[in-house]
């Protein structure tokens, strides 16, 4: 299996349907009350990208896609329309969104993460697929070029002698797509329903990497 560098359809994957799952478990005492433990400690993303086709030409653009990919053995890129900034979807990108990291005067790599919450139990997501030419990085606040980002695996590194000093604290903004793979190996057309408003099941699910 491989991973494609190469986006969904953004035109269809803009109306389809999903978003974060996660994994709990609950057990009810006999007194009634709950017990939950988190199976996960991240979530996990899951769509139908059915529901963004609306004609025939997007099918068959859909269909050799998924042929491509062979089905369920390739990954590849796929924007999430709800959440693929490092702020809000109509937010402009600022080198101040997320806090990456703190300079130690010798770490020269930092992994770009999304942060979720008010504060009270965040929630701070790994983000491996910038989407390349959109990061932007600052230092204690100051912008800077003094870096490359690898855009598989979403590690910023910053260039020999602008490496962040102790106590510097390292943010960043970035478009992101998720890693994912057809959560199938099968579909299903049926032409005449689909004349008539009919959506084919083309279910989604983000990678774990």
């Amino acid at each position: 299996m491989a991973f494609d560098d190469i986006r969904f359809p953004t035109a269809i994957s803009r109306g389809a349907t999903g978003g974060p799952e996660r994994r709990t478990e609950i057990v009810v005492l006999g007194s009634g009350a709950e017990e939950r433990n988190s199976r996960w400690a991240h979530s996990r993303r899951r769509y139908n990208a059915g529901f963004g086709i609306k004609s025939l030409d997007q099918l068959h653009e859909v269909l050799g896609f998924f042929e491509e990919r062979r089905g369920r053995l390739h990954g590849f890129r796929w924007k999430d329309h709800a959440d693929f900034k490092s702020g809000a979807p109509l937010a402009t990108i600022s080198a101040l969104d997320q806090v990456i990291g703190a300079g130690d005067g010798t770490t020269a790599s930092f992994q770009l993460v999304k942060t979720y919450g008010s504060g009270l139990r965040d929630y701070s997501r790994p983000i491996t697929k910038p989407v390349a030419g959109t990061a932007v990085v600052a230092v204690n606040g100051v912008a800077t070029s003094f870096f490359t980002v690898n855009t598989l695996t979403g590690v910023v590194t910053f260039t020999a002698g602008h490496i962040p000093a102790g106590g510097a604290v390292i943010t960043a903004g970035f478009e992101f797509d998720v890693p994912a793979r057809f959560d199938t190996d099968e579909i299903r057309i049926n032409l005449t329903g689909f004349a008539v408003g009919d959506i084919p099941e083309i279910p989604v699910l983000e990678l774990r990497q």
